[in-house]
């Protein structure tokens, strides 16, 4: 017996038939798309951590053959400052293990001056090796801001103290105000400021207002961003994080005494 395709029951039919034809046919285009969604994020990683490094010196610089030319990313054990050489770089993703209870860290809130609450024990670094030689580290950082957490890539030089380069890739900062972390001239300001004083304590931080360039401290100071006092701390406070004793601290030490990794 046919059905009447304007009855009530024919309308549902038709509704349900169309409903999981539609379903399939994104389901198949999404399945289909990932790998290029999956290639076109690892090329956008890549991107950011060579413009934190200031090696992107064109828009039409090929991403892959930079990267190749200059990155070696390695896993480095937060707790010692040791490259964990067991684990290889391209397979361990430390955001994914920072959220997992039984494998991540979990900060005193004395300590968690970034707002993560956890994270993972080991993380990937990207050394930028130029004539076989080590000229820079670029780190994974994030933290809270205003209204969302900040992802960026934090990069120093040999030395294991000198600011290289700052950028954001993912944020939801108001524009125009938090936003202005993706300003280039407030980013190139991070370039040559110290992390550590002589005596190897944590000074970098962004200030509120202009910095003063004829104190002596200016050296460890970033300007504020004006009417986002909030974002501006959070980016102060993540990066102090990243570069104190619970992140990056031993690692970075180990880069200023040997001019390598360890």
């Amino acid at each position: 017996m046919s059905l009447d395709k304007d009855s009530v029951p024919g309308t549902i039919t038709i509704a349900v038939v169309l409903s999981l034809f539609c379903s399939v046919l994104v389901s198949v285009a999404a399945v289909a798309l990932r790998p290029l969604q999956e290639e076109n994020q690892r090329l956008d990683k890549k991107k950011n951590i060579l413009a934190a490094a200031g090696l992107l010196k064109s828009p039409e610089d090929d991403v892959n053959e930079v990267y190749a030319k200059y990155i070696r990313p390695k896993v480095v054990d937060l707790e010692t400052g040791e490259v964990d050489t067991s684990l290889v770089a391209e397979e361990y993703d430390q955001y994914k293990v920072g959220k997992d209870p039984s494998q991540a860290v979990r900060l005193q809130a004395a300590d968690d001056i970034a707002g993560i609450r956890m994270i993972a024990p080991k993380a990937v670094v990207y050394e930028v090796y130029e004539m076989d030689k080590l000229t820079q580290v670029v780190l994974p950082i994030h933290g809270k801001g205003l209204w969302s957490t900040l992802y960026g890539f934090l990069s120093v030089k040999a030395d294991g103290n000198s600011v290289q380069g700052i950028g954001f890739y993912s944020h939801m900062e108001t524009p125009g105000l938090g936003g202005e972390v993706d300003n280039p001239t407030w980013k190139a300001s991070w370039n040559g400021k110290e992390v550590y004083d002589a005596d190897g304590n944590l000074k970098l931080e962004v200030i509120k207002g202009a910095v003063d360039l004829a104190r002596a401290d200016a050296k460890y100071q970033v300007d504020g961003l004006s009417g986002a006092t909030i974002t501006a701390r959070g980016v102060s406070n993540l990066v102090r994080f990243w570069t104190g004793r619970l992140g990056f601290r031993k690692y970075l030490k180990k880069l200023s005494t040997t001019g390598e990794d360890a």
